[in-house]
């Protein structure tokens, strides 16, 4: 078996596309997945299954779309990926404060002409990292008024989704457990 963190994009943010947590943990044993678990409430789960994580997207994405009623995109990282996202963090120092610092899971490679755009749009106190399919983006003054955080989806144009640093630990932690 295989542990996978699993990341809905945008439910339950602003009042919209509501999911409740206990709801999708028992639609997501029901499809066959073991140890599920999830933390607060915007879509990060920690499961797992016997199968690819491929296999494990194309059997949760009808699932939900089916119980909810709306679809949501999911990004996967196997439990391997997660802890080597987290060793190969660049800035260690946004540790003491973890909302500073956001870990955007990127399901394709921007390209190199995005890239340049999105670091044109950096504060000075503002900086990011790319590394194997994660934008580590440091944010001291504040993820809600960073210009870089406003800019990922319209300038870097893929499929993407951003998690905190607290939350990102939060998810190691839970799947350590199982």
């Amino acid at each position: 078996m295989t542990t996978y963190i699993v990341l809905f994009r945008g439910i339950n943010v602003g009042g919209n596309k509501l999911v409740k947590m206990e709801t999708l943990r028992k639609v997501l044993s029901h499809a066959g997945f073991s140890d599920v678990k999830t933390y607060i409430q915007s879509g990060n789960l920690v499961l797992t299954s016997n199968q690819t994580a491929r296999q494990v997207r194309e059997t949760i994405s009808p699932s939900f779309s089916a119980a909810f009623g709306f679809e949501s995109r999911i990004s996967i990282r196997n439990v391997d990926e997660w802890n080597c996202m987290i060793a190969k963090n660049p800035y260690p120092e946004a540790i003491d404060n973890p909302k500073a610092l956001h870990a955007v899971i990127l399901d394709a490679d921007p390209t190199d002409a995005a890239l340049s755009e999105f670091a044109a749009k950096a504060e000075k106190s503002e900086s990011f990292t790319l590394r194997n399919r994660v934008l580590y983006l440091h944010t001291p003054d504040g993820f809600g008024i960073s210009k870089l955080a406003l800019a990922l989806d319209k300038v870097l144009k893929v499929p993407l989704t951003a998690r905190n640093w607290r939350t990102v630990l939060a998810l190691q932690a839970m799947a350590a457990a199982i």
